[in-house]
């Protein structure tokens, strides 16, 4: 039967209805999330459809699992963008045939071993770009890149070290189109690098790297040496205990100039890389190849080659109740129970997305080119299949809808405690949970001891009994066995 199809004006005019007058809200909507194909056939009138096509498609995968949702109680999590928001790129393709695209937000790419040659640059570049168009955003690393002056076996002699690598890479996503919009890149390298400050003064110059955000990862040994005022040593490669190139640096010169660049210019972020590493679940199994090397664009989640996540909000305004008020308070109930539930959620979206890379490689088969022409596509997909399924990697953080207002105006006298669980599966082809959250701007947090002790997940021999916990946590038994992560957060 042949779908039904709607006019730009009456999706419009539709979605206008629904965010109540709202014309920005509603022609975002209508350029960028409804369901629509190549040739501009609108097959959505209001986000109502939108959020009905991914419920009917989350409860779908719910089936292939004990104790179903029904799809009626995953469209109560979605309407009206009230709890529970896909990001763009699920919100976009769940149940969309129309596209053959991507539902991660973002992926991290790297290659084995040594791969500074020109043919592991350009090797980078076009999984780079491969992934951009199927809407993926692409963090990876320069660490690799032998820095300026290195000798080379090519008519050049010499390496003319990373920066002008940073400018191809930012290049290429400049070009790629996304829906009418362009690609998103990190760009990392370690501070101890000795083309670090080049990197870092890259984006100094008016039009440089315009396509890329940079972000230099920052040790705990540059830190120390930064604040008593030593020398730090950089160098390559930088992992090596008998490096090519070594050079001493003053670390509280580099500092001051990393903090007047992003004073400046807002670039380039800081990655506190040794902490990140300490606080890596993943990084327990890197010998499995689940090793921490770059972030997303973003920069909030740090990941290994080849791994990919989606993305999912909570909207923590929604469980104010009699907010502006004196009477304010959080429903920490109702939160407790949505974040479980959306966890769930991100898992299934992984078997949607696992069904989305099948389709991914099908058409990459069925193209007319040359094998060889291919190869690279093809591989890649492999690969990025191969990553998400073994290490079903979730992303759900949370937003705030404030109009403006004070958070302390908000939830006056409130204390946030933030309590977050980790569980794990017994296999370890089946990890990697992770729950981001900022509870409100302002206010006085502590910490306190972990629901499920968060470090015992560090060591393979100390993983918790997953299954158990997922029944508790989701209440049925569930056979996937994945790790999940839940925040929990108690207001007083």
């Amino acid at each position: 039967m042949k779908e039904k199809t709607y006019s730009y004006d009456e999706a419009f005019e539709a979605a206008l209805q629904y965010f109540k007058g709202d014309e920005l809200a509603a022609r975002v909507w209508v350029n960028k999330y409804s369901m629509k194909d190549s040739y501009g056939h609108i097959y959505e009138v209001s986000p109502e459809d939108m959020h009905w096509r991914i419920a009917n498609e989350i409860a779908r995968i719910e089936n292939k699992y004990e104790n179903p949702l029904k799809a009626e109680e995953i469209f109560g999590l979605l309407d009206h963008f009230k709890y529970i928001i896909p990001a763009g790129s699920p919100m976009t393709g769940i149940g969309n045939n129309h596209q053959i695209a991507s539902l991660s937000n973002c992926f991290v790419i790297g290659l084995d071993g040594q791969a500074d040659s020109y043919g592991g640059i350009i090797r980078i570049d076009e999984e780079q770009v491969q992934l951009m168009k199927r809407r993926g955003g692409v963090g990876h690393d320069l660490s690799h890149i032998r820095p300026k002056g290195s000798p080379v076996k090519n008519s050049a002699l010499t390496s003319t070290g990373l920066v002008p690598f940073m400018e191809r890479y930012s290049n290429s996503t400049r070009e790629v189109a996304q829906d009418g919009r362009r690609g998103a890149l990190m760009l990392s390298v370690s501070i101890k690098h000795p083309d670090a400050e080049a990197f870092i003064d890259a984006k100094m110059t008016e039009g440089k790297v315009t396509g890329a955000n940079v972000s230099v990862k920052i040790d705990d040994e540059f830190m120390h040496a930064a604040i008593e005022g030593q020398s730090y040593t950089q160098q390559y490669p930088i992992d090596s205990s008998s490096p090519m190139v070594a050079k001493n640096i003053s670390a509280q010169d580099l500092w001051k100039k990393i903090v007047h660049n992003a004073w400046k210019s807002a670039e380039p972020g800081v990655l506190f890389w040794d902490t990140i590493l300490r606080e890596s679940v993943p990084d327990c199994y890197a010998d499995l190849g689940f090793r921490t090397v770059s972030t997303n664009p973003c920069g909030e989640i740090p990941l290994c080659p080849y791994d990919s996540c989606r993305l999912l909000a909570i909207n923590l305004y929604a469980y104010v109740v009699n907010p502006f008020t004196p009477e304010a308070y959080f429903d920490f109930d109702l939160f407790k129970k949505h974040v479980a539930l959306a966890q769930r959620i991100m898992d299934d979206i992984i078997d949607l997305e696992l069904e989305k890379i099948e389709r991914i490689m099908a058409k990459i088969d069925s193209d007319p080119e040359n094998e060889d022409v291919k190869h690279t596509e093809s591989v890649l997909w492999q690969k990025i299949y191969k990553k998400s399924g073994q290490g079903r990697r979730t992303g759900c953080g949370n937003r705030l809808e404030f109009a403006r207002a004070e958070p302390a105006r908000l939830l006056p006298r409130c204390k946030g405690y933030n309590r977050s669980g980790t569980v794990q599966d017994e296999e370890p082809e089946t990890r990697n949970g992770g729950v981001g959250y900022s509870l409100f701007p302002g206010m006085d947090y502590d910490s306190v001891d972990t629901a499920l002790e968060h470090r015992s997940l560090r060591r393979p021999e100390n993983r918790l009994r997953g299954r158990t916990d997922l029944q508790r946590l989701y209440g049925r038994e569930d056979d996937r066995g994945t790790c999940q992560s839940i925040a929990l957060y108690s207001l007083q």
